[in-house]
């Protein structure tokens, strides 16, 4: 059981649970239902996940002089210079799982960081402005969380879209049972329409 009165490891404890409910809205999609986009510009649920690869990837390797063991894995930087969404879709070489079990790696990778480092520890971030580099695992540790949270808020309504799957967690859905969303969904539209 996490010690939650530990800053450290309640910041860490929040960062696993948003990884997990990441991965948890890829439960059970196929390959195509997986990368399909849904939004118009393109956003799709393997994509989501694979950004959050890169982005645990680098703000917990190079911000603090460390480096993925396997890079080749990862979207390298100068990729963004031909195309600014390069880790926002799975090419055709990767697959979900592959992309999961990476994002698992990735993770642990990220968790040696946390573990072998105090929260003060000073980092930099390479492609932050300058002036604005300079960090502490603390301030990462909850960048990284609030980022890959607000990834997996997307992720939730992409699923709801695709297969109405809704929830906070796959342990606590925190969403009513056996509730009327048509009607739901009409009153609100009524309030709406009152102000329309």
């Amino acid at each position: 059981m996490t010690d939650l009165g530990d800053p450290k490891a309640a910041l860490h404890h929040y960062l696993q649970a948003t990884r997990d409910d990441l991965i948890w809205k890829l439960d059970g999609l196929s390959e195509r239902e997986a990368r399909v986009p849904r939004t118009a510009t393109g956003n799709n649920l393997l994509g989501v996940l694979k950004h959050c690869v890169n982005i645990e990837a680098g703000y917990f390797g190079p911000t603090f002089g460390r480096e993925f063991p396997t890079p080749e894995e990862l979207v390298p930087m100068q990729a963004f210079e031909d195309d600014p969404q390069a880790d926002w879709y799975a090419g055709e070489d990767e697959t979900k799982d592959g992309l999961i079990d990476l994002y698992r790696r990735v993770a642990v990778f990220a968790d040696q960081t946390i573990e072998q480092l105090p929260l003060d520890a000073p980092g930099q971030v390479p492609w932050w402005r300058p002036g604005g580099q300079n960090v502490t695992l603390h301030r990462i540790i909850i960048h990284v969380t609030c980022d890959v949270a607000r990834h997996t808020g997307h992720a939730d309504v992409m699923r709801e879209q695709h297969d109405g799957s809704i929830g906070w967690q796959r342990e606590n859905s925190n969403i009513p049972q056996d509730y009327d969303w048509p009607a739901y969904v009409t009153k609100l539209t009524k309030l709406a329409d009152r102000f329309g």
